[in-house]
């Protein structure tokens, strides 16, 4: 016995071992949605680890040069502009520069993790972030289920529709950050377990992933997994493959079904495409009087009963006529019918409330109607998404502003989290009202469509209306030479060995997908952890390199 309790001791320090711990706290507390948490996890970082060596260099870089350049960007627009208010934007400004400064501290960190451990412990340390981040998925899922105790929270329409389609909006996981967050942690951990061949975590993952709800992401996966099933899997990661898509497939189907109508629907607008009409049946309503009432006396709920027998039957009978398929009638059992909740009545339908963020948004309509084109008009109906019109703004502003195509017009000023955070309006995290700025081309632009959309009612709540996108700020701040910039000096720093990658090219992938969605940069989340995965692939490639020259 004594001998069993030191052999499962031994294993256990040695799993212990074989696990950064100081690379795990790190991601916890980095990835977390705080602002003052990720502060603090790079002063602790630091402290254990203190190394500012970055080893920025033209020729084979240590980091991207992506980072020290869009700085160097952000300063020139910065000396160059004429800005009359001057305290208010340097803060945007400082603020703007610092957001891209604590890229540059996490990635440093964490390409000192990656270089200190072999990649089986960067593994291992990955692998316990993912199984942390679906347990606590799993208990958001489970919390739920307890509070309207339904087991399937995305068919549960009580309470106003709290949950039913945005059940997922609650599934945020490790992060506590929105559940778009989370559906990319862990569309990241199905690519990575898929290649790594980890079947019960890639499921695991995947399961995650469809409890959040986020369509677009869920899309940008399989498009991902059908491209691997084509090119580049073993007969086993098909099997995987099939799988993850079935799960995919049964989710929107039976677990989700509205989430189907809804992407459905969002096809219908950008692509002007009209649904066929579903053939609605008119039931004549024939009111239940009431239901059995234990303080009645016995002959009143003898009547009672009765009633409820006539009113189930009528209800039958209509139904029948109605319907197209005949049936063989089955016996009517001897009991009462005691009528269940009517999802038609008001505590089943959505109402749209005015929270104090819809209440903020439309009190600042209001007060600038005038340059704002399309959120003043709230009767206007718009044919295409927010994120589209978005794109096509920053088309249009480039076009106009000859002069800002190589730079862009400057941090803050177009499209950014610094720019919604300035706003002072809260919705994109605090921020001094005192201080608050808006820029013109900011609030005729980017801010005019979220106003637009996140003043209306909540079914326009959608990724697809945010204007938010890391290509808009880019082009948007830094210009051409952002754009240019982020392309070769950081999509082409993580692709320098693509030969060698495995699952760092399908991760790069979903990763230039999500860019479409966030401003993940400033998000100061799935960035890291993409980062990351795409340090070790780079080093599992390059120690394949050296031993195919050793071989040689």
């Amino acid at each position: 016995m004594e001998l069993n309790s030191n052999t499962i001791f031994f294993k256990l320090k040695k799993h212990v071992a074989t696990v950064d711990w100081k690379l795990l706290a790190f991601l916890i507390l980095f990835l977390n949605v705080k602002i003052g948490v990720k502060i603090f996890a790079i002063v602790l970082i630091y402290l254990l680890e203190f190394d500012f060596k970055f080893g920025f260099k033209f020729k084979k870089s240590t980091l991207p040069l992506f980072y020290p350049i869009i700085i160097g960007i952000a300063v020139i627009n910065r000396v160059i502009s004429i800005n009359n208010n001057q305290l208010n934007y340097n803060l945007v400004f400082f603020t703007g520069v610092i957001f891209w400064l604590l890229c540059i501290l996490a990635l440093h960190q964490i390409k000192l993790a990656v270089n200190r451990n072999e990649p089986g412990v960067i593994h291992r340390t990955v692998l316990v972030f993912f199984a942390l981040n679906a347990a606590v998925s799993i208990f958001n899922l489970l919390s739920i289920i307890m509070e309207i105790h339904t087991v399937n929270p995305y068919l549960y329409q009580g309470q106003y529709q709290k949950y039913f389609i945005g059940t997922g909006d609650y599934i945020r996981g490790l992060t506590f950050d929105i559940s778009t967050t989370n559906a990319v942690i862990n569309a990241f951990g199905v690519i990575y377990f898929l290649v790594k061949k980890h079947a019960p975590m890639a499921l695991l993952c995947m399961a995650v992933l469809l409890l959040t709800g986020s369509n677009a992401v869920d899309l940008m996966l399989m498009a991902i997994l059908l491209l691997l099933f084509i090119f580049k899997t073993s007969k086993d990661q098909k099997s995987l493959i099939v799988v993850c898509i079935l799960f995919w497939v049964v989710f929107i189907l039976k677990v989700s079904p509205q989430n189907n109508e809804y992407v459905l629907k969002l096809y219908a607008k950008a692509f002007h495409h009209e649904l066929p009409a579903k053939p609605v049946v008119s039931i004549p309503a024939r009111p239940v009087t009431g239901s059995l009432d234990n303080s009645q006396d016995p002959e009143a709920q003898k009547r009672k009963i009765a009633q409820l027998y006539l009113d189930s039957l009528y209800r039958l009978t209509i139904k029948n006529k109605t319907s197209t398929i005949t049936t063989t009638a089955a016996p009517v059992e001897d009991k009462h019918f005691i009528p269940g909740p009517d999802i038609d009545s008001k505590p089943f339908q959505h109402v749209d409330t005015s929270t104090s963020e819809s209440l903020t948004l439309l009190n600042f309509i209001s007060a600038h109607k005038a340059n704002l084109p399309f959120s003043k008009n709230k009767d206007q109906q718009e044919t295409l998404p927010g994120k589209l019109i978005a794109i096509a703004q920053t088309e249009h502003f480039l076009k106009t502003h000859p002069q800002k195509l190589l730079t862009g017009d400057g941090v803050g000023n177009f499209s950014s989290k610094t720019a919604f955070r300035a706003t002072g309006l809260g919705f994109a995290g605090k921020y001094p009202p005192r201080f608050a700025y808006i820029s013109g081309d900011f609030l005729t632009g980017h801010l005019d469509i979220y106003l637009n959309f996140f003043s209306r009612a909540d079914g326009l709540h959608s990724l697809v209306n945010s204007p938010n996108s890391v290509y808009d700020q880019l082009l948007g701040e830094y210009g051409l030479i952002g754009l240019g910039a982020f392309l070769i000096y950081y999509l082409g720093y993580f692709l320098r060995d693509y030969k060698k990658l495995t699952y760092g090219i399908p991760l790069l992938m979903m990763m230039a997908g999500a860019f479409l969605l966030e401003y993940w940069f400033e998000q100061l989340s799935v960035v890291v952890l993409f980062e990351l995965l795409l340090l070790v692939n780079m080093k599992e490639a390059s120690s394949l390199k050296t031993e195919d020259n050793g071989n040689q």
